[in-house]
């Protein structure tokens, strides 16, 4: 049966664990980007372009977009740990986890931008969610009362 009513504690969960599996898909996605840079600089056949060309254009947004995909995806798998075993005390928990999920658009903003074009606004908004979700959660852990358990 469908019920629109969700208690605390289940939301608590939810976004717990919906930062860590999809922290954990989007560091994959990124790992598996990372081979591509590899290939791109070891065996493609214009390989040594792309290395003369290591800190300019594309390879070096390439290479933010990697580096910055695996790092949030990383922040949204401890977040999310975080939100499952200290969510129920924690102020601002579901907008912690949304922010640091919207950050994930961040490195696919770069992506976009290398080769689609795309403007660099999909990039600063959800790199702002992301330092917004770091900030809240740090907040939040320090203002959190000891816990007497039963």
């Amino acid at each position: 049966m469908f019920t629109y009513f969700v208690p605390f504690k289940q939301i608590t969960i939810m976004n717990g664990q919906r930062n860590i599996a999809i922290g954990f898909l989007t560091m994959g996605a990124f790992m598996l980007y990372g081979f591509l840079l590899i290939y791109l600089r070891d065996f493609a056949p214009d390989k040594q372009a792309w290395v003369d060309s290591y800190s300019v254009g594309k390879h070096f947004e390439a290479r933010l977009a990697h580096v910055h995909g695996n790092l949030f995806a990383f922040l949204n798998v401890v977040m999310g740990y975080l939100l499952l075993h200290f969510g129920e005390r924690l102020r601002w928990s579901a907008l912690t986890s949304w922010l640091g999920l919207i950050g994930l658009l961040m490195p696919l903003g770069i992506l976009a931008e290398v080769y689609l074009g795309a403007p660099p606004v999909f990039v600063l908004i959800s790199a702002l969610a992301m330092t917004a979700s770091v900030f809240l959660l740090g907040t939040a852990f320090f203002h959190l009362k000891p816990h007497h358990g039963h």
